[in-house]
């Protein structure tokens, strides 16, 4: 699936829990709400949340399409979350990471390190013309 990216299908999984912290916003992403009840709390709960919830397409007012939760309509997840759940490939590191925090923890550990090493130098990433992290933290009054 992933190999041309320099990093392997479980690393992308391993990668993507990053959802468990934060939420998505509107005016950075156009997408809105946070992946799971934690959003401060770094854990498997992406993955828990990903497996154990009822997904519901909805269309947001600028045409991006996410899903929420049907029990609640508070939590979302992206077009490319529910992907890692229905391929067969992905599914079983989303599986083994739903079941075992500590694994999740490792992996995501190796796949961030092996990111770093392939190049990303930490220059924040441009979401729509804006850097979601600077954003935060000119509003914090902090300085780059």
């Amino acid at each position: 699936h992933t190999g041309r990216m320099g990093m392997s299908d479980q690393e992308i999984v391993a990668l993507s829990g990053a959802h468990t912290f934060g939420r998505a916003h509107s005016d950075r992403s156009g997408f809105e709400g946070p992946w799971t009840r934690s959003p401060t709390y770094f854990s498997n709960s992406y993955f828990v949340t990903l497996l154990n919830n009822e997904w519901v397409e909805e269309t947001l007012s600028n045409g991006k399409v996410q899903f929420r939760d049907k029990a609640t309509g508070e939590l979302m997840m992206l077009p490319t979350d529910l992907a890692l759940r229905d391929d067969p490939i992905f599914k079983q590191y989303v599986d083994l990471y739903a079941q075992d925090e500590t694994a999740f923890s490792r992996d995501f550990a190796h796949a961030f390190g092996k990111l770093l090493e392939q190049g990303w130098d930490g220059t924040p990433v441009r979401v729509g013309g804006v850097c979601p992290f600077l954003v935060t933290q000119k509003r914090a009054g902090r300085r780059n």
